[in-house]
């Protein structure tokens, strides 16, 4: 039996790994933090637990998080993991950031887009945890910096065609996301008022998830790899539509690109490549650790039309925080996975 703590545990990112950790066969909850609610029950902070967690919750404590965990999931701001991370691996606790922390293979880039004075990664190493791409590096990790919402729609979606040579290594993303994607936090641009029949582009050309796209694009391309990003908030609660436009390097048939991608993800359960002509949606991945991709190229223009489709609170952070659980202590990749889609 692992034994987990969630520290931040009444974010949505926290309160998600409780809803699916809190049915994993092989999984006991043991630690939970919150600087909002210490002393209190999960399950009286959300009643949409009671029954199914009971764990009080707890001001951070690393004594108590070392006599009591053999993991811990970080849903905290950005900085935080950081300082605890090596303290943890020397006691043999392995750790997983759905923060910023370690998603990056240069800190420099880290220090440059988070605005942290941090001086460095000090003696650990980490492993981007993207499982469908780093699967043998994570299942020996000690720290996995668990992926970006955005960027995990994007590099699943282009990941078959830059390992294939097909396009070339400009990109221009056009991503969509709900509303829960900007944390629990109040802001006055999250209201009702402020979302509610309305779409607006924020953080143009200079959003955080952008060096994390490039690093990991450029990695599969083998040469470095740019993108133009632009994300968009919708008014929805949960959910993720990328679309990608890339320009192919010859002409190929849309059933040639078909094959690149259904060979690529073939033995991965959790990316559903759809059929010709078969566009995702948010809907068809709603509370699931599915990516969904579909394809399509204009020919008169000589372009590659990615779409690709998750759950930014599942595949784009709890979700895939587990698989990256289940990989590290030798469960299988999908226990506590396998929840179908909520549709309507």
């Amino acid at each position: 039996m692992v034994r987990v703590g969630i520290l931040g545990a009444t974010g949505y990112t926290g309160v998600e790994l409780i809803r699916i950790l809190s049915k994993h066969e092989d999984v006991q909850i043991k630690y939970l933090s919150s600087q909002n609610f210490n002393g209190k029950k999960i399950e009286d902070v959300y009643p949409s637990l009671k029954g199914f967690c009971k764990v009080e919750l707890q001001e951070l404590n690393i004594d108590d998080i070392v006599e009591n965990c053999d993991v811990v999931f970080t849903a905290l701001p950005s900085g935080y993991a950081m300082n605890i991370a090596e303290k943890l691996c020397n006691c043999g606790v392995k750790l997983i950031d759905l923060g910023a922390d370690f998603r990056f293979d240069d800190f420099k880039i880290y220090k440059e887009w988070y605005e942290t004075d941090k001086d460095g990664y000090g003696s650990v190493s980490r492993v981007y945890g993207l499982p469908e791409i780093h699967r043998h590096e994570i299942k020996n990790a000690m720290i996995v910096g668990n992926p970006g919402c955005y960027p995990t729609s994007v590099i699943l979606g282009l990941a078959p065609a830059l390992k294939s040579g097909i396009i070339e290594n400009h990109i221009i993303i056009d991503s969509k996301s709900g509303v829960s994607g900007a944390g629990h936090s109040p802001k006055q641009g999250n209201m009702y008022a402020e979302c509610n029949e309305n779409i607006k582009p924020y953080n143009v050309a200079k959003h955080r998830h952008i060096p994390e796209i490039e690093q990991e694009l450029s990695n599969l391309n083998r040469q470095y790899t740019k993108v133009v990003f632009t994300p968009h908030l919708t008014p929805m609660t949960r959910g993720i539509l990328s679309t990608m436009y890339c320009q192919l390097e010859k002409h190929i048939s849309i059933e040639s690109i078909y094959e690149i991608y259904n060979e690529f993800y073939k033995d991965e359960y959790f990316v559903k490549v759809l059929n010709i002509g078969e566009y995702p949606s948010t809907k068809s991945v709603y509370g699931s650790n599915f990516c969904h991709i579909g394809l399509e190229c204009d020919k008169r223009t000589g372009t590659l039309i990615v779409m690709s489709s998750i759950d930014n609170l599942v595949k784009g952070a709890s979700g895939q925080a587990v698989q990256n659980m289940n990989i590290m202590f030798g469960i299988d990749e999908d226990k506590g996975l396998k929840m179908v889609p909520v549709f309507p």
